[in-house]
């Protein structure tokens, strides 16, 4: 059976991870910072068996004791401050964590294995927020990085160390650029589930309006759980590289409201959504969209959801969470 260490599996793509690796018969273990970890109970619904570690990417020894116990086939570095309008606030946070914390981590597996790197395989959560203020469009793997927040300058650190380890210690180290993946199990400060919330809710008669920034900002949102796999699959492969993990399509956060006020029956949604400039980023990254073809030559892998399908199983979910919890307090009362 093969043992695989996840950190970050908390948030939607471990999650997402946890539930494909266990049904690929791995024994999952999972990094939490402290048992008391509010979200540890639906990681244990979600993943069962899964072995839960006490460990904080700040922290060294606790991720050297984390390795020590799991005894890993592969490793996933998916723990990070992920929200990047966040970085900006607590920008050496996101240093410590999101940047240092793949240091630590690469450190963590070259002492465990007494400096030999070979017996483990590592992915890390690299990000098409490194790409920034793009020199080409689409993006590529040989695009070169310029990024536009703190939370990009740090995956960017993070990307080129597990390069540096790779070419240094031998190490079967993987970088996945993926571009933006969504889920309804996304946090709600992120603007794609901020919008389906909002709608469920407007839709519901529970929320007037929705605030948001610059409305012309283009992403390329794929789903969570079809980027996972490709996550799996480099690590399956003869030889570690790099690979951009994207939907090769590009949409507005116009196009993303009209998908998902269109999904509860509300065509035109300018009365409800206001711009507001504090959500406007300091350094704004207006259009990413990635070429994954050698994602889909070499490992194999392609979406399978498509972005009005996204949006619409997203606001679906939280239709249906908001109203159970719209009736769960109607019956209290």
């Amino acid at each position: 059976m093969p043992r695989a260490l996840i950190t970050g599996i908390t948030g939607q793509d471990g999650l997402y991870l946890g539930e494909l690796l266990t049904a690929k018969g791995y024994e999952v273990f999972g990094l939490v910072r402290g048992q008391s970890n509010p979200k540890v109970a639906t990681v244990e619904r979600l993943v069962p068996g899964v072995v839960l570690l006490e460990g904080d990417l700040t922290d060294l020894p606790s991720l050297i004791g984390a390795v020590e116990i799991s005894q890993p086939d592969e490793v996933y570095n998916l723990g990070a401050i992920s929200f990047v309008g966040l970085s900006w606030k607590q920008a050496e946070l996101t240093g410590e964590t999101t940047g240092m914390g793949v240091l630590r981590v690469l450190e963590a597996l070259r002492i465990a294995g007494g400096n030999d790197m070979s017996g483990v395989r590592f992915y890390q959560a690299s990000s098409s927020e490194m790409f920034g203020k793009v020199r080409e469009t689409p993006q590529r793997e040989s695009t070169p990085f310029h990024p536009r927040s703190p939370y990009g300058v740090a995956k960017t650190f993070g990307h080129y160390l597990t390069v540096n380890y790779r070419e240094s210690y031998g190490a079967f180290a993987c970088s996945g650029l993926l571009f933006n993946h969504e889920s309804p199990r996304r946090g709600i400060e992120f603007v794609t589930r901020k919008i389906s919330r909002a709608v469920a809710r407007i839709s519901l008669g529970l929320q007037d309006s929705l605030s948001l920034g610059n409305l012309e900002s283009r992403r390329d949102w794929g789903f969570a759980g079809d980027y996972v796999e490709a996550m799996w699959r480099m690590l399956q492969q003869d030889a570690p590289d790099d690979y951009v993990v994207a939907t090769g399509e590009t949409h507005s956060i116009r196009e993303l409201l009209d998908v998902a006020f269109g999904r509860v029956g509300i065509s035109d949604w300018s009365g409800f959504v206001r711009q507001d400039p504090r959500f406007f980023r300091p350094a704004e990254v207006d259009v990413l969209v990635g070429d994954s073809s050698k994602a889909r030559e070499v490992l194999g892998w392609k979406p399978r959801v498509g972005f009005e399908e996204l949006v619409a199983m997203m606001v679906d979910a939280d239709v249906a969470t908001e109203t159970e919890s719209a009736d769960k307090a109607l019956t209290i009362r």
